[in-house]
């Protein structure tokens, strides 16, 4: 089974009791981290990068999951596809390799800190369980409604005209905690975290076919996912970045995640991001990715 924490970019699916520890780092020295490793898991062919780190110089050796729309997929479709090929050109990899897991509990454990690939292509700023590149981009949370069914100038999760609207969220992610002070709780249609969309459709997919059908009046979920589907099912949708909470942020910057111990490769993607914002931002864009900078305005170019 695939959960599909991508509903929350904290990635708070990985962190179920029983699953990676993140004391490992602290405990492991490189030279036990590589001895530990079984053979197989070098099956792609690590190389031996720069300043001794375990980063292959010739190929990008992505971990990502093989259904995660629109984030990456084994097709090549997602945005963070586009994004590898990117980073490939622009560090000198003859090509892009992937080492595929389902975005759930022991995703870094058994990818990234396996050594069997050496770059995750998004990930949440602060999560101590890799080390994280500078964020290319900052995303939200975001409310999507039908316009002119009465919620239009709703920008907020206080706002008093979702009293008695049907309310569509992903269970457990960080709105939930808004909706229960502003006391609309009751009035939830709960989406499940857990999801395998190996087998099934995205919940941000059902939750956006639902809102158009009626079932629900209203849809709150995390903003890359609401502007890819909104696009595909509906793009007459109001999609409204939760920017003005009183409580609770509702934002996150998303960078790329590596192993501790690559500190010469996490400088070399610093650079590749700073070099190449703009057409980073492009990529974005063209996967309807809201993106806001550090003072919660649009970014649109």
């Amino acid at each position: 089974m695939r959960p599909n924490s991508r509903n929350h970019p904290a990635w708070v699916v990985d962190m179920i009791p029983g699953g990676r520890n993140p004391l490992y780092w602290i405990a492991a020295s490189l030279v036990a981290a590589v001895l530990a490793v079984p053979s197989g898991a070098f099956a792609q062919g690590a190389g031996l990068g720069s300043a001794g780190e375990l980063v292959d110089p010739d190929v990008l050796r992505v971990c990502a999951d093989p259904s995660d729309m629109p984030f990456s997929d084994e097709s090549g479709k997602g945005f963070e596809n586009k994004l590898a090929e990117l980073v490939a050109a622009k560090t000198g990899r003859k090509s892009v390799a992937y080492t595929w897991y389902p975005m759930a509990t022991g995703f870094v454990r058994n990818t990234l800190r396996s050594n069997r690939c050496d770059i995750i292509m998004g990930y949440a700023q602060g999560d101590e369980l890799v080390q994280n590149t500078n964020a290319y981009y900052r995303s939200t949370y975001v409310i999507v409604y039908k316009k002119g069914s009465g919620l239009d100038g709703v920008d907020t999760i206080e706002d008093q005209k979702l009293a008695g609207k049907k309310i569509g969220i992903v269970a457990g992610t960080p709105p939930s905690a808004n909706l229960a002070k502003a006391g609309y709780m009751r009035d939830v249609h709960p989406y499940p975290l857990m999801v395998d969309t190996r087998l099934a459709p995205s919940m941000g997919e059902v939750m956006l076919k639902e809102l158009k059908s009626g079932v629900i009046d209203v849809a709150i979920l995390w903003g890359p996912m609401a502007g890819y589907y909104v696009k595909e099912i509906d793009p007459d949708l109001a999609i409204v970045p939760l920017v003005k909470e009183k409580s609770g942020h509702m934002a996150y910057r998303i960078t790329m995640g590596v192993r501790p111990s690559d500190q010469e490769w996490k400088r070399t993607l610093n650079k590749v991001i700073r070099e190449n914002q703009a057409e980073i931002n492009r990529i974005l864009l063209d996967y309807q990715v809201p993106q806001i900078d550090e003072n919660d305005k649009p970014i649109t170019q």
